[in-house]
């Protein structure tokens, strides 16, 4: 008889926004919660619901009721909640294991894994130190990288198990954190290749009429983006490649969908000439992702950062999508050689890639069938969830034998 898990997750973040780490919580959740398991997840005061998850919230900051998206001096205090939050839920629920998303959620995890003698799992999306210096949070050079380089390592030993979002992010824990392998399990990003697929035969009229509503002349290939707006999310690079493209006499748009400072962006546009070739709408729903990436020839995972994972590559492969992207360890450990690829920051390579596909429709839809494919056999979250199950099974067997 298989077992039946009650999981405490912990989410030190406002759950749930339309990014990143978000998405992986989510989708983990909803595939335990599948297989039969129960899930129940504390997380910030802010976020939005969603139906059919057990969801417990901290009490809202008395002198800040905004949450910002990255890092934060406010996440003290937002984690002191949280963990005041999780004790009184662990204490209720009496989990079976505790499973904790981001650094935060594992150290704020471990001392209640500890006082209920359950195992403590840690899903690691990125280096803390790291995602702190792509956030300018953090300085290289200053006095306070030493300490917090000292705590990730810390961290990164209290839990029994770790998973990883990518078998980068492996080397990373083996080689920088000499975190023991026999504790490392990778279990990458996966996409719902249900939901996130190319459109259907006879779409066109619907496209066309999509199109028309985001200012996108009828005809004009289109380039697309979906993720958070961020220098080390390369999203400049977006900008400054439809200049180029533009400079060049070539009929492309950029749609670049997602959040914070889109705004900004737009201003950018218009500084360089191109306000008519860039759409910028703003924060997407998740659920309405795969509507709006349907209108995509082209799509550009430009990110920067060299240790988080990179997600968006998922939905774009599962959307038969060919993909420009800077040449980082996860974003080639998920496309493979079917990847069209850039030096990392060279905006040239970058704009020239683009081109290359923007030209070849035969290319493009080769490619694009062939990373759908790989979607399919290689990412799926049924796949994940079992993997998570099994790797609970393991500790669980470990348990009973001491």
């Amino acid at each position: 008889m298989k077992r039946r898990y009650d999981i405490l997750m912990l989410a030190p973040t406002s759950f749930f926004a339309d990014y990143g780490c978000h998405v992986r919580i989510l989708e983990e959740a909803l595939i335990l919660r599948r297989l039969g398991h129960q899930v129940t997840i504390v997380t910030y005061h802010k976020g939005r619901p969603i139906a059919d998850l057990d969801i417990i919230r901290t009490s809202p900051l008395p002198w800040r009721a905004d949450y910002e998206v990255g890092s934060s001096r406010h996440k003290i205090a937002y984690d002191i909640y949280l963990a005041f939050t999780a004790l009184r839920a662990a204490l209720d629920i009496r989990p079976d294991v505790i499973h904790a998303h981001l650094h935060e959620g594992a150290l704020i995890g471990a001392p209640i894994a500890r006082l209920l003698g359950i195992p403590l799992v840690f899903d690691f999306q990125g280096s803390l130190t790291g995602e702190m210096l792509d956030h300018q949070f953090l300085n290289p050079d200053g006095p306070f990288f030493k300490p917090a380089r000292m705590l990730e390592r810390l961290i990164n030993k209290l839990p029994v198990a770790i998973l990883t979002s990518s078998l980068y992010a492996q080397r990373v824990l083996e080689e920088q954190f000499l975190v023991p392998s026999e504790r490392i399990h990778p279990v990458p990003d996966c996409v719902n290749t249900e939901t996130f697929r190319p459109a259907a035969r006879g779409a066109s009229a619907t496209l066309t009429s999509l199109k028309g509503q985001l200012g996108i002349p009828a005809g004009r290939s289109v380039v697309i983006y979906l993720g958070l707006l961020a220098t080390y999310q390369g999203t400049p690079c977006l900008i400054q490649s439809a200049a180029q493209l533009k400079a060049a006499g070539i009929d492309a748009h950029f749609l670049i969908m997602g959040y914070p400072g889109h705004q900004d962006y737009a201003q950018m546009a218009h500084g360089l000439g191109v306000e008519d070739r860039v759409t910028l709408t703003g924060k997407i729903p998740y659920e309405q992702a795969a509507h709006y990436l349907s209108v995509g020839d082209v799509a550009v995972a430009p990110k920067l950062s060299a240790t988080e994972g990179s997600g968006k590559i998922l939905n774009y492969m599962a959307m038969g999508l060919p993909t420009v992207a800077f040449d980082t360890p996860v974003q080639r450990e998920y496309l493979g050689d079917l990847g069209v690829y850039a030096p990392p920051g060279d905006l040239d390579a970058l704009t020239a890639g683009i081109r290359t596909l923007l030209d070849d429709v035969a290319r493009r839809v080769e490619l694009g069938a062939a990373l759908r494919r790989r979607a399919k056999d290689q990412y799926s979250w049924e796949r994940a969830g079992r993997r998570i199950i099994s790797i609970y099974d393991q500790l669980e067997s470990r348990r009973g034998k001491h």
